[in-house]
């Protein structure tokens, strides 16, 4: 029993030497956090300013000219976008059209078991 009891008296010294230590650590980091440890780290998106974003938008739009073969404009703004490479459809054509899909429609509805 008395080997048991210095047992314990060991542990219990250690624990406090050991809570002494973790105090002391406790200390030193408060200290070193005030310190250091308050400096924000931006983990989000950086922010670019309007001039920056315009500037990348026109060195693009550079790029896709070169690459389509034009001298491309210096900048273009929403306002006066480029719609002469649009295609668009004759009035004639959406007539066929039109009239080619009232044919679809019209045997379709005589025959609504066909499909």
């Amino acid at each position: 029993m008395t080997q048991l009891n210095g047992v314990v008296r060991l542990l219990k010294t250690e624990h406090d030497r050991l809570s002494r230590q973790m105090r002391g650590i406790s200390a030193a980091l408060s200290a070193f956090g005030a310190a250091f440890g308050n400096t924000k780290t931006t983990t989000g998106r950086r922010k670019i300013s309007v001039a920056g974003r315009a500037k990348i938008a026109d060195a693009q739009r550079r790029r896709w000219a070169k690459l389509k073969g034009g001298s491309g404009p210096a900048s273009v703004s929403p306002e006066k976008k480029n719609t002469t490479n649009r295609r668009t459809i004759s009035a004639a054509g959406r007539k066929r059209i039109a009239a080619a899909q009232r044919a679809r429609w019209a045997k379709l509805k005589a025959n609504p078991k066909a499909t």
